[in-house]
């Protein structure tokens, strides 16, 4: 308890609190078609691609909108690009609610719902400001474990899908969005870590190569999480033949396990390091997703393997996110973001792969095996690319530096600021 109380007075919990609710509700807007997936393709009756493709589209369109809001924070401030990002997303929702009657619209929606996927960077960015380095881990996994919204969507999103029609949750979810606005204008004050660079300067970590191998980890862990948070509500009603609210009460579990995780995750690389800690993640990854594809004939152990795999890829993000800023610790939001974006682009790799595995094969077992050898894979190049790391910006295992006199002060700068 006296650590906590230690951690909140080091920062402002207020606006640690308005992040993780703001990001919160953004990812359950984002995941909202894979959690409305089962009723979409009924409607429809989309044909196994067609039904990952469909889920992937959000994922993609997230991706690609988080670096332009994270250089759009730089430059107005991430409390005011927050504000701006939800006002829009409020605004997609009632496209959805009013106009979207077929599979190209459905598509369409999922291009615009791609703006609540935007808010990944600002959120760990914003909550995680006020604090020092050696408790960035800790408020980014608070801030990150706002992708328990995910639980939101396959939690409630079926059960009102069934009974008002699955149109209706969009105008349902636009107006839950102004709890988050209301509670972000209110609440949040603009952090002190920001520096005044050129755009040049704000880009400057899409030509290094510790970007790229940041984002290239991310896509096992960060997209395994959303690309098979999306795709589960699907793949326990198509796999299962449960019911729609039932799969969406599977798909809880295992997003729930993910999410709690990854504030442990951060933490623990606060304490261990983070390179130590995504060292454990992706073999865990590479070994759950192999048990899950083979698991396929039992429901019980499906669903253990998916809330271990879960668990893995959450605590694999609170791990990088801890690094992130001791990388880039002047523009962490565009950083972030830039990480989250080809992550998030690979998430919607998951969709599509399961999808064409059951099309092609007839089981999805292909899909589990290609994404495990991807992990296995950036197993390898971290424990390549560590050895830089621990010579220039980190300890040994990915702890934050910080100089011996200025250890105690840290905490009572940024609360001073």
């Amino acid at each position: 308890m006296s650590a906590f109380k230690t951690f909140a007075k080091a920062g402002h919990w207020p606006t640690l609190f308005a992040a993780f609710l703001y990001f919160d509700f953004c990812f359950a807007i984002w995941v909202l078609n894979g959690a409305m997936a089962p009723f979409i393709s009924e409607s429809f009756g989309l044909t196994p691609a067609q039904k990952g493709f469909m889920i992937s589209v959000p994922i993609l369109a997230g991706a690609l909108m988080r670096f332009p809001l994270g250089v759009l924070a730089q430059y107005i401030g991430r409390k005011n690009a927050a504000l701006v990002e939800m006002s829009l997303i409020v605004a997609a929702l009632g496209f959805g609610f009013f106009l979207v009657d077929s599979y190209d619209a459905v598509l369409a929606m999922g291009v615009l719902l791609g703006i609540a996927g935007a808010s990944f960077g600002v959120a760990l960015s914003l909550g995680s400001g006020w604090y020092p380095a050696k408790y960035k881990g800790l408020a980014m996994g608070i801030a990150g474990a706002g992708n328990s919204g995910t639980v939101l969507a396959v939690l409630f999103a079926p059960p009102l899908a069934q009974k008002f029609g699955w149109q209706a949750v969009y105008g349902i979810a636009a107006a839950t969005m102004l709890l988050p606005m209301l509670v972000m204008a209110l609440m949040a004050k603009e952090p002190p870590d920001v520096e005044h660079q050129s755009f040049r300067q704000h880009i400057g970590c899409l030509f290094e190569k510790d970007g790229w191998a940041f984002s290239l980890i991310y896509i096992v862990t960060f997209g395994g999480f959303i690309g098979l948070a999306s795709f589960l509500p699907t793949y326990f009603h198509d796999q299962f033949k449960v019911s729609k609210i039932e799969a969406g009460q599977l798909t809880m579990l295992a997003t729930l396990m993910g999410s709690a995780v990854r504030v442990v995750g951060g933490a623990l690389s606060d304490r261990i390091g983070g390179v130590h800690t995504l060292s454990g993640v992706l073999l865990l990854s590479a070994l759950s997703l192999v048990a899950c594809g083979f698991a396929g004939g039992s429901l019980v152990l499906t669903t253990l393997c998916f809330m271990l795999c879960f668990a893995a890829f959450g605590a694999g993000n609170g791990a990088l996110f801890q690094l992130v800023p001791l990388r880039w610790p002047l523009s962490t939001a565009v950083a972030g973001s830039m990480i989250g974006e080809v992550g998030a682009l690979g998430g919607g790799f998951i969709p599509n792969a399961m999808g064409q595995s059951m099309q092609h094969s007839g089981s999805y077992l292909w899909g589990f095996l290609a994404f495990a050898l991807l992990a296995l894979a950036m197993l390898a190049m971290l424990r390549v690319v560590q050895i830089r790391w621990t010579r220039t910006w980190a300890e040994k295992g990915g702890r934050a530096r910080v100089a011996p006199a200025q250890a105690d002060e840290e905490p009572v700068a940024y609360q001073r600021a």
